[in-house]
């Protein structure tokens, strides 16, 4: 078993705490994450500065629902620097509800539930098959959820 030459933890929630935090060190460390406040930005760009510019090669990242931070668009944009850092040879661990992030090509879905922890097909995701079924017919969900 190798060891991680860098490791972060990263909830959506824990931007602001995080931004504050490297901001009140003495040193200057924007330099690691992009140069300009993660204050001064938007929540999802503050994230993705922290994926772009702070995780690196062979790292162990775990992300817990990395979409709260994010627009669809800019789920396709972490999807990218995913497949980046694996083929730098990093690991991540992503707990996830959003089926853009799922899609990743060969990740190991698993799905928690009262069964314990068991390896799913992409299609087999709740998150998945509930989007879909939404995205195909809008209509039967929302007269469900508004009937009287």
């Amino acid at each position: 078993m190798r060891s991680p030459r860098t490791d972060f933890f990263l909830r959506a929630e824990s931007i602001f705490t995080a931004a504050t935090y490297l901001e009140n060190l003495p040193r200057d460390p924007l330099k690691a994450y992009g140069g300009r406040s993660l204050h001064e930005q938007s929540h999802g760009e503050s994230f993705l500065a922290i994926m772009l510019n702070r995780f690196g090669p062979d790292g162990l990242y775990f992300l817990d629902e990395p979409e709260a931070a994010l627009s669809a668009q800019n789920c396709l944009t972490f999807l990218r620097r995913v497949d980046e850092l694996v083929r730098q040879g990093s690991q991540l661990v992503v707990a996830t509800h959003s089926p853009i992030v799922l899609a990743y090509p060969d990740a190991t879905i698993y799905s928690c539930g009262g069964d314990g922890v068991t390896p799913i097909a992409y299609e087999e995701a709740e998150a998945v098959r509930i989007t879909k079924g939404f995205l195909d017919t809008p209509e039967r969900y929302l007269s469900r959820l508004f009937e009287d």
